[in-house]
Formats: C-alpha cells, sequence, structure tokens
C-alpha cells in the first residue's frame, strides 16, 4: 500500500505560515506523512501569497517549479491569497495545477473541488480555528484574528480576507496551551499576528479600528481587549511578541503591556511619514508623531528594539516626501526597517490616483532608503558588541534575542552545542552586519 505523504511550500507573510500549519495538521489527521522533498511527495501543496506584483510572480515561479519537480501521479494543489483572489483566472493559466482551493477547503481530496461550497469568510474562518500539529521550533505564530478593518489606499487585502474577526481568548489560550505541551523543543516563545493586531476584539464589543483622535491615547485594560490577551498568556511561555501594529492603536496601556511581558520589540506599520502622503494612503499621524511615540518607549524602555515598513514611490510622491522619510529614518534610529516599491493593486484607491512615480525613480528611491537603513542597522549592532543579554536557541548554532523577531531579523551566532529550546546569558562578541556572534557567559 503506498503511503500519501504531503509537501507544503509556503510564501509570504507569517500569518501565510499558520495558514499552513492548520492544512498540515488536517493532512495529517487524514493520514499523510511528511515527504522527505517535493519529489517524493504524492501530494504537493503551495500557500501562495498575493500581497503586491513580485509576491505574485514568486508565487507563479513557485508553482511551476514544482509543477516540473513533483513525482509522476502526484497532485498539485495552490491555496492561499492567490487561490482565493484569481481562483478562476489562475486555474486556466496554470493546466500544471490539479487543484486550486481557497482558504479553508480542503486539499488533499483525490478529486477536485469548487471554491464555491462556501463562503471566502466562512472557509477562512474553518481553517482560522483548526487545531495544529506541534511547532518543530521553540516559537511559533498565533493568528488571534482573520481579515481587516482598515481602508489603507494600498491594500487589497480586505477584498479576499474580508472584514476583522476576532478569535475568542479561550481559543488562543488552548491553541499555545497545545503547542506547548506538544511541541519538542519546548516552546519557550509566541508571535502574535493579526492584520491589524492592536485592533484585536474590537468586533466583538462593537468597536472601530483606531482613527486620528485616538492617537497615543491612553487606555485602561478594558478598553483593548489585546491587553486581555497579554494577560491570558502570561506565564504560558518565556517570552511574548507582537507583530503589525498600526500606530493609533499603539496606546500608553499596550505599551506598556508589552514591555511588562520582557520582549520590548515594537513592529510598527508607518507606510510613510509625510501628512500628505499618509492622506493618500487613507492612513492617520505623521513623521512627528511617530517619532514622539518612539521617543516616549524609549523612554519607558531604553532597550527597545523598532522595526517597520514603507512604502516607496506611492501615486504623488515627491523628492520633498521621499527626503522628508530619509530625514525621519536617520531621526528614528530604527534596529530594522523593510522597503517595499508600490504595487498598483487593482480595486484598490490607489489605483485610482493620478501621479504615478516612474518606475525608474522607484527603484532609485528604494535604493537610497535601504543603504541608509542598512547603514543604521549595522551601527546598531556593533554597538551591542560587548553587552550581555539572553538568547533564545532557535537551533544549534543559532540564536536570537528580543531584539530580534524569527525568520525576519538578524541572528545570533552560538556554540553548535546549545539544544533547540535553551535559554542561556550570552555576550555578545563580534558583529556581522545585521547578524552578531556570541559567547556564553561562563564559557558553559
Amino acid at each position: 500500500m503506498t503511503i500519501a505523504r504531503y509537501w507544503v511550500e509556503t510564501l509570504g507573510c507569517p500569518k501565510n505560515h499558520v495558514d499552513s500549519d492548520k492544512v498540515i495538521g488536517e493532512l495529517e489527521r487524514d493520514g499523510y506523512q511528511l515527504a522527505s522533498s517535493p519529489e517524493e511527495a504524492t501530494l504537493v501543496v503551495v500557500n501562495t501569497c498575493a500581497f503586491i506584483d513580485a509576491a505574485r510572480q514568486e508565487s507563479v515561479d513557485t508553482i511551476l517549479d514544482l509543477a516540473d519537480r513533483k513525482g509522476e501521479g502526484a497532485r498539485l494543489v495552490v491555496t492561499g491569497c492567490m487561490a482565493e483572489r484569481y481562483g478562476d483566472e489562475l486555474a486556466e493559466a496554470l493546466p500544471e495545477v490539479d487543484l486550486v482551493a481557497g482558504f479553508g477547503e480542503p486539499v488533499g481530496h483525490k478529486v477536485p473541488v469548487t471554491l464555491g461550497t462556501r463562503s471566502a469568510r466562512e472557509r477562512s474562518d474553518h481553517l482560522l480555528e483548526l487545531p495544529r500539529s506541534p511547532s518543530s521550533q521553540p516559537w511559533a505564530y498565533v493568528k488571534v484574528a482573520e481579515g481587516c478593518d482598515r481602508i489603507c489606499g494600498f491594500c487589497a487585502i480586505p477584498s479576499f480576507r474580508g472584514p476583522q474577526r476576532s478569535r475568542s481568548i479561550d481559543a488562543i489560550v488552548a491553541e499555545v496551551e497545545a503547542l506547548a505541551s506538544a511541541g519538542h523543543p519546548p516552546l519557550r516563545e509566541v508571535v502574535l499576528i493579526a492584520q491589524d493586531l492592536a485592533s484585536f476584539g474590537r468586533d466583538r464589543s462593537g468597536g472601530r479600528p483606531g482613527d486620528p483622535d485616538d492617537f497615543g491615547a491612553t487606555r485602561t485594560a478594558g478598553a483593548q481587549p489585546l491587553l486581555e490577551v497579554l494577560t491570558a498568556l502570561r506565564g504560558k511561555v518565556d517570552w511574548i511578541r507582537l507583530l503589525y501594529l498600526y500606530p493609533s492603536g499603539l496606546t500608553e496601556g499596550l505599551i506598556e503591556a508589552m514591555v511588562d511581558t520582557g520582549v520590548s520589540y515594537f513592529d510598527l506599520s508607518l507606510q510613510h511619514v509625510t501628512r500628505p502622503m499618509l492622506r493618500r494612503m487613507r492612513r492617520f499621524g505623521d513623521g512627528e508623531k511617530f517619532l514622539e511615540r518612539i521617543d516616549r518607549i524609549r523612554q519607558m524602555a531604553p532597550e527597545a528594539a523598532f522595526r517597520s515598513s514603507f512604502i516607496i514611490g506611492y501615486p504623488g510622491e515627491t523628492e520633498e516626501d521621499h527626503d522628508a522619510l530619509l530625514g525621519f529614518l536617520e531621526a528614528a534610529d530604527l534596529d530594522w526597517a523593510g522597503f517595499f516599491p508600490f504595487s498598483n493593486e487593482d480595486g484598490t484607491h490607489a489605483a485610482t490616483l493620478a501621479d504615478h512615480v516612474d518606475p525608474q525613480l522607484i527603484s532609485a528611491r528604494l535604493a537610497e532608503a535601504t543603504e541608509l537603513q542598512d547603514q543604521i542597522t549595522a551601527r546598531k549592532r556593533d554597538l551591542l558588541v560587548g553587552t550581555r543579554t539572553t538568547v533564545l536557541v532557535d537551533r544549534p548554532g543559532r540564536a536570537r534575542s528580543t531584539r530580534e523577531a524569527p525568520e525576519i531579523d538578524g541572528i545570533i551566532v552560538v556554540p553548535e552545542h546549545l539544544e533547540a529550546g535553551t535559554m542561556v546569558e550570552v555576550e555578545i562578541t563580534a558583529s556581522l552586519g545585521v547578524d552578531l556572534e556570541a559567547e556564553v557567559v561562563g564559557g558553559s
């Protein structure tokens, strides 16, 4: 009897990785076993990303590559954001694919299924609550909500992920407890993710996402449900990390709660800094307000690390806007930043705007911003040499402190004998660009 074996290739953001974990859990409950390679699998699944042009091209390239590599008789299934957003078009354009399956649709069936059996919202909610297989690493992403209520001018995600639907706190805690009890190495860190993490729970309480009036406002624990999640997870794992914080949701109460967890890592979704650009993006705040909030955090937690992302070349961006962004980067002194060229997405507000920036100019501005931030990041990493910190060993030879998010930021190179899941105190001995080298304090 032939053993059914699967291979899942995941593209895109951490939220997609959680979806893949849920798909893998379902496959294993159906009797599938992990293949050693795509060539050995009887079922190959590609979880795609559709956020921007480059992500879609990477998804298509990966699909075609796996179509060539899969064994004779193996089935190739495409799921994820591209399947949801471009299902029929994708199936017609790629005859190599056996099945295009939307969020939460079964991918292990031996006969094709259609996307129409449930709505996209029902499928994604079903997927969100599926149990997961144990983590093979000492950390795990945990998705606390699906969808988004924002109307950012550049983003098409709400059109296929739907409005925000927050999970119950009990469901989140149960997932973390299950991961912590079943995993080897031991689960030490959970990374909470959502499209708009700071707005978690407001859809359940009738609230709205942040607006300009609540930027930086002081809140009590009862007014921001995410604080209740942090309280409920306290003691379940060593580190709790938050990703994707919309700036207006970064309240005094949330800052205090994050610092209190011991992981003072702030991933702020800023996108730009001038008021005209942010208004064209249908976002709030400006560089001055962002700097005030960053300074306030540093007063509370001098050791805090910061990451952000920025769009280069959004319609109407002028040289003055770009220069303001460069000035902000120098003033903000961020540890990490990502820069993305504007991608003109169908159905978004940005697609209706005039004054699109020439692609060659976008490339030049992107290179300039990246070079500046690389210098800032390297300098900040150099300053850590000679300091001591606690690290989590992800795998032999590779560790992180609270300053580095998994899979996103640099790493800390540690002795190979340290086992995955170990937490030890180290001294930073060298800087290697974005990465660091360290020795265990006491030499153990």
